[in-house]
């Protein structure tokens, strides 16, 4: 049997050729799977579902789209209760209603991004998310001088697409912990249980403009803060 001798120095170039094949064919192979994503979520900031939880403290998030008549009660309860809270506004709502979005603004509320045209964003590509938040943006600034820094996704539908986008605007990409499902209509009776269940430190409770969340919220509120909690912006709940 012949053996063949390599000398040292070239065995080390022949492994170290094989070496790089091998990581350039994985890197290959990882980059046309999925598994990339798991890279990229971790360079994209995720999004926020409660606040601090040091602080007995919950926020509010309204999605405003729709229930224009509703808005105008809910402002008097919250004035009355003494609290601020966070909505979230449609551009296109914005751009129909200006003079209730400079009252939410002039009785201390704030206001964040809800997109312009209530769309699926995660069903759209990185510069139609972007073109959605910005034109939001662009209104309520134009209406209020207000310069929106919280972006609540509409159906809190998105994907990493949606995410990047609301980053490289700036955002934070804001859910919620507690889910009134006041769109349901089931009364204010359901809506109260709801939240009232289990409400914790740093909670973002998510509502919307309708008749039975008006009707809810004076028990809600009394009783939250009964419990101990403040009630605030989601600002002031984020560490």
């Amino acid at each position: 049997m012949k053996v063949i001798y390599i000398p040292f120095k070239k065995k080390n170039l022949i492994y170290l050729a094989i070496l790089i094949a091998v990581i350039v064919l994985m890197g290959v192979i990882l980059y046309n799977t999925k598994s990339h994503d798991v890279f990229n979520i971790i360079s994209i900031p995720q999004p926020i579902y409660k606040g601090d939880e040091s602080k007995a403290m919950v926020s509010f998030a309204c999605n405003v789209v729709w229930g224009t008549e509703y808005i105008p009660p809910m402002l008097d309860i919250f004035r009355e209760k003494g609290i601020k809270i966070t909505f979230f506004i449609g551009g296109e709502w914005a751009n129909d209603n200006p003079d209730l979005l400079q009252q939410m603004v002039k009785e201390g509320h704030e206001l964040g991004n809800h997109g312009y045209y209530h769309k699926h964003h995660s069903q759209l590509s990185f510069d139609e998310n972007r073109k959605e938040i910005s034109q939001t943006e662009d209104i309520i600034y134009e209406l209020t001088g207000v310069k929106t820094v919280l972006f609540a996704p509409p159906y809190g539908e998105f994907n990493n697409t949606t995410l990047k986008a609301a980053d490289s605007l700036g955002y934070k990409t804001i859910m919620w912990s507690i889910d009134t499902i006041d769109w349901r209509r089931e009364g204010a009776q359901v809506i109260t249980n709801r939240v009232l269940k289990n409400p914790h430190n740093g909670a973002i409770i998510l509502m919307h403009p309708v008749e039975d969340t008006v009707e809810a919220l004076p028990t809600i509120i009394d009783e939250l803060k009964a419990r101990g909690f403040e009630i605030g912006k989601v600002s002031d709940v984020l560490p």
